[in-house]
């Protein structure tokens, strides 16, 4: 019974401490991907969109048990991102008290110090805190309950326990494909029990290699069909990938014992060609593997094992296969979510084999240098949780450590206009196509900025190359009209809105400013009728029926713009300048005015 509660209270800590450490992430808003992934998705707001994800998907990724879970969560919290948030905290828990589980079913008695390790080391802070990342922590405990029911498949031999670990192994795979190795890693398993693979062991893996290998083609085809699609992938040749993927081993080995320098985005390093230096991790790795077989017999049998969950879990992030993220970086944190796992049942084992053979003064002390590890550990992951509150922080973080991601520079830029600051945001975005000077966005929301500043002639400019680059591009040509139409080049203006028209006729504010830039420039009865389709496509438009009542008020309609005007009255409640027009109106209508009172 007592150690029923010594196993309570210590998932109570796990829980405790690990909602302390992520506690200013929970208060964190959407940044990056999170729109495309969530607030732009537009199968989030339909009622049959969990249905879609899983027969008629438009999504970047093949994984509908992530995106049906991410359409339950809309449906409860709709934009408000701290429900996504606690979510992704609690399967992170979920997941730290899982791996308890299963590094006791490996033998290790302290295995709730791996689920506190867990619970709180600084590169998980990029798979919690961030929302797109939703697919790392609802697949993580899936699969550890599949690792769980083999374990037990393992020991006892029950049916029962293979179906269940292989239906939560195809529920992990259909969250997100980075658990494919788990087959791989159930052999390797099989040899660290038992010192050998046997035919038994290849059977039982059969059918996890068969999930793996059909759901992995799957991804592999979307991830060229729908995430990369066209777009150019940053290319090496095969000693340059090798060199890249020993480099990423020790990058991720050496960030998960000691995780400081964390960024969202890493700087990308130069290996083409590869200088010699470059290959010395494989010889590091190869020498630490060479070492621990030939101690097989002891403890290399277990560093081959948590070295090889480890590699493993990496192997299909190592950048031999094409990857959309690889835009921006050859590493990032969330790829060591899973694999971190073979780490932290090494320093579990560590623990143990420490627990035996120190005495008891010893002990103390390290069960104190423990302690302050455990410490630095959580104070890392509450400040780096802060960096992912909002887009500016997120971004301003990146760039102070690496300015030459162009997508932050970009999307810095964005927060900034939106915050009110175009003036900061300009900079932004010129750096940003620096970086990359065909991106049609970028030129495009440059242009807005400009043309808030009432820089015009530079705003037109950036407008005219985002169409180059996208001429297809609705907004653009709208609002190059606009800016066009501000310095009195009426004839270009009226071509460029009438084409926003063309390209977007369902858009009730295209027909809509369209329609105030005729009546501006004397076409009253074109105006008229575009004001008419406005009003037809959104009857709801407050301000077009306004600008509607103006054109009918000017053309001797006041009858007409009254409707006009009391229609916007019910839309735009205490606009005065609706009140004004509309007393206007009355007066010229020869009727009497309303009380002067909104």
């Amino acid at each position: 019974m007592a150690d029923v509660w010594v196993r309570l209270a210590q998932a109570v800590a796990i829980l405790v401490v690990g909602t302390a450490v992520f506690w200013p992430a929970l208060r964190g808003t959407w940044i990056w991907d999170d729109q495309p992934e969530v607030t732009l998705n537009t199968l989030l707001r339909d009622p049959d969109g969990w249905r879609k994800f899983w027969i008629a998907p438009t999504t970047p990724d093949y994984f509908p048990l992530k995106s049906t879970l991410q359409w339950l969560l809309w449906q409860a919290w709709q934009d408000d991102a701290m429900g996504f948030h606690v979510v992704s905290l609690g399967l992170h828990l979920l997941s730290a008290l899982l791996l308890v589980r299963v590094l006791r079913q490996l033998g290790l008695r302290h295995a709730w110090l791996g689920g506190l390790l867990f619970a709180i080391h600084p590169v998980t802070v990029e798979s919690v805190a961030w929302i797109a990342e939703l697919k790392n922590v609802v697949s993580l405990p899936l699969l550890l309950l599949a690792m769980s029911a083999y374990l037990k498949y393992d020991a006892r031999w029950r049916a029962r326990d293979y179906g269940w670990a292989l239906l939560w192994f195809l529920a992990a795979m259909l969250c997100k494909t980075s658990v494919v190795m788990l087959p791989a890693v159930l052999l390797l398993h099989a040899w660290w029990k038992r010192g050998r693979i046997g035919r038994d062991d290849v059977k039982a893996s059969a059918p996890f290699f068969a999930v793996s290998l059909t759901l992995g083609l799957v991804t592999i085809w979307f991830q060229q069909h729908h995430s990369i699609g066209t777009e150019p992938l940053p290319t090496v040749g095969l000693p340059a990938q090798v060199a890249r993927a020993g480099l990423a081993l020790g990058f991720y080995l050496g960030k998960c014992i000691c995780p400081v320098g964390l960024v969202p985005v890493y700087p990308r390093w130069a290996v083409e060609p590869p200088s010699l230096l470059q290959f010395a991790p494989w010889l590091l790795l190869g020498a630490v593997g060479f070492a621990a077989w030939r101690r097989r017999a002891t403890w290399g049998r277990h560093v081959l094992f948590g070295l090889g969950f480890f590699g493993l879990n990496l192997a299909p992030v190592l950048g031999f296969a094409g990857m959309s993220y690889m835009r921006f970086s050859w590493v990032a944190d969330h790829f060591v979510y899973l694999p971190l796992l073979g780490v932290v049942g090494l320093a579990v084992a560590g623990a143990d084999a420490l627990a035996d053979r120190l005495s008891s003064p010893l002990r103390r002390y390290a069960i104190g240098g423990v302690a302050l590890v455990l410490v630095a550990l959580a104070a890392q992951t509450y400040r780096y949780s802060a960096v992912y509150q909002n887009e500016t922080a997120f971004w301003t973080y990146t760039l102070a450590r690496n300015p030459d991601v162009w997508q932050g520079q970009y999307d810095l830029g964005i927060a900034l206009v939106n915050a009110g600051q175009p003036a900061e945001a300009v900079a932004h975005f010129e750096q940003a196509l620096r970086l990359n000077p065909r991106s049609a966005d970028t030129h495009y929301n440059l242009a807005n900025a400009l043309a808030q500043l009432r820089r015009l002639p530079e705003a037109i400019r950036h407008y005219e190359e985002s169409l180059r680059l996208q001429p297809a591009s609705a907004d653009a040509q709208c609002n190059l009209g606009n800016a066009l139409l501000e310095l009195g080049q009426t004839a270009p203006a009226l071509e460029h809105l009438a084409e926003a028209v063309r390209l977007s006729p369902g858009i009730s504010a295209m027909h809509a400013n369209y329609a105030n830039a005729l009546n501006q420039t004397g076409h009253m009865g074109e105006a008229a009728a575009q004001f008419g389709e406005a009003l037809r496509l959104d009857p709801n438009d407050g301000l077009a029926h306004y600008n509607y009542g103006n054109l009918l008020l000017k053309a001797g309609r006041a009858y007409e713009a009254i409707d006009q005007y009391e229609a916007a009255q019910r839309l735009l409640p205490g606009n005065d300048a609706v009140r004004n027009n509309l007393n206007i109106a009355r007066q010229r209508a020869g009727l009497a005015t309303p009380l002067e009172t909104p």
